[in-house]
């Protein structure tokens, strides 16, 4: 008895360790959000150069985020993030010093390409302790990740108005990030291969497992990104509101997203993913139609609400699905993210597209059709639902036995 009281205590504090460590990674993201538009100005570039140096980052993402199973079956789970969060720490440095777009591209494929593979190693630990404590967790990591690129990206604003060089704001912030996420991974789990497990493959394409679990995760992320990137321009230009007042939609937007994924644990152990997940969805489509139909700030800025509150807990449950849905969760959260990377790469430059043909109104009616997806496919993310995994492990009962 004893024993199990000391693996659960460990696993628990396995939990927060890593909780933090998801902070720190979003911490990063944060803090080079904020920096944008200095790093073009250091470059030299227009718009659309960035746009093309900063679409680098998923490319570099995807061609990396195979390789983490890889690396973590070689040298553990616990070595292999140490070493992958400080590398993703540590690349945050890399954009402040390109001073041309051909730099900046490079500087970009290296910092996506250690971001994609610490998000896998975080995320399939996060599915192995969902497992040994048989409850939902992973929309709290995902939370605390939220908080962690509110955190940066408040450390970031303020360097921004104090008029700090990026190099050096970047340079105190990565030192302290890899601090932390170093310290962090002391108490993640060291989980080692089997000494007759085979290596998962450098590269291969998604697991078909992961195919539909993806596309349930496209939709999600299409949604965020277009309302990360597009909210305060629908409000500034579609119904004339103040700068100030479509920034703070955009905040406003953050905020939900990150309390609903504090809260959402909670929620999917109570009512399951599949019916969390359709919820949301049905959240997500009323915060569109509102979008849609919005004469007046108000309106939009409720809809932009409930568009995050009702993808907020998709990804993570996405992840939690896919690392529960065949032998190697590492290759499977790696498929599901290179979909999910996809969707938030080509929602920006797709929902500016249509806006440039037809008008933003239109661009929010694809992502309200993309949000009925959600409600649609929900089912697809049973094997990540907590309540059916108890279901399936919960003991027979006891069949008598007829002889005298």
């Amino acid at each position: 008895m004893s024993d199990v009281v000391h693996d659960l205590r460990e696993v628990r504090r396995a939990r927060y360790a890593l909780a933090a460590v998801f902070t720190v990674h979003g911490g990063v993201t944060g803090s080079f959000a904020t920096r944008v538009p200095w790093i073009r100005e250091h470059a030299h570039l227009s718009a659309g150069e960035l746009g093309f140096a900063l679409a680098f980052t998923a490319f570099g993402a995807s061609c990396a985020m195979p390789l983490a199973g890889r690396i973590s079956h070689r040298f553990g789970s616990r070595t292999s993030l140490r070493g992958l969060i400080a590398l993703w720490t540590l690349s945050l440095v890399l954009p402040s010093l390109a001073p041309n777009m051909l730099t900046l591209c490079l500087a970009m494929f290296v910092y996506g390409a250690s971001a994609g593979m610490a998000d896998v190693g975080m995320n399939a630990l996060g599915v192995e302790i969902e497992r040994r404590l048989n409850k939902s967790i992973m929309t709290g990591l995902h939370g605390m990740w939220s908080a962690g690129a509110l955190i940066g990206s408040a450390g970031g604003t303020l360097a921004a108005h104090l008029g700090a060089d990026a190099r050096v704001h970047f340079a105190l912030a990565s030192a302290t990030l890899t601090a932390l996420g170093l310290l962090a991974c002391t108490w993640v789990l060291d989980l080692q291969p089997a000494e007759d497990e085979e290596p998962p493959p450098r590269f291969a394409l998604p697991p078909r497992s992961a195919l539909l679990i993806g596309a349930v995760g496209f939709c999600a992320v299409f949604a965020e990104g277009a309302s990360l990137d597009w909210s305060a321009v629908f409000l500034r230009d579609q119904l004339e509101t103040s700068a100030g007042l479509a920034a703070a939609c955009t905040t406003g937007f953050m905020l939900t997203m990150a309390v609903a994924r504090l809260v959402g644990d909670a929620v999917v152990n109570r009512f399951g993913a599949v019916s969390t997940v359709r919820a949301g969805g049905g959240f997500a489509v009323l915060g569109g139609v509102l979008i849609v139909l919005a004469g007046h700030p108000a309106v939009a800025m409720t809809g932009f609400a409930l568009l995050g509150l009702g993808i907020a807990v998709v990804v993570p449950l996405c992840f939690a699905a896919a690392g529960h849905s065949g032998p190697n969760p590492s290759q499977a959260i790696a498929g599901v993210a290179t979909i999910t990377y996809t969707s938030g790469l080509i929602a920006p430059s797709l929902i500016g597209g249509v806006a440039q043909a037809t008008s933003l109104v239109v661009s929010f009616m694809l992502v309200t059709v993309l949000a009925c997806g959600l409600v649609g496919f929900a089912g697809v993310l049973r094997t990540g639902d907590p309540r059916t995994r108890r279901e399936v492990s919960r003991p027979a009962a006891a069949v008598p036995d007829p002889r005298p």
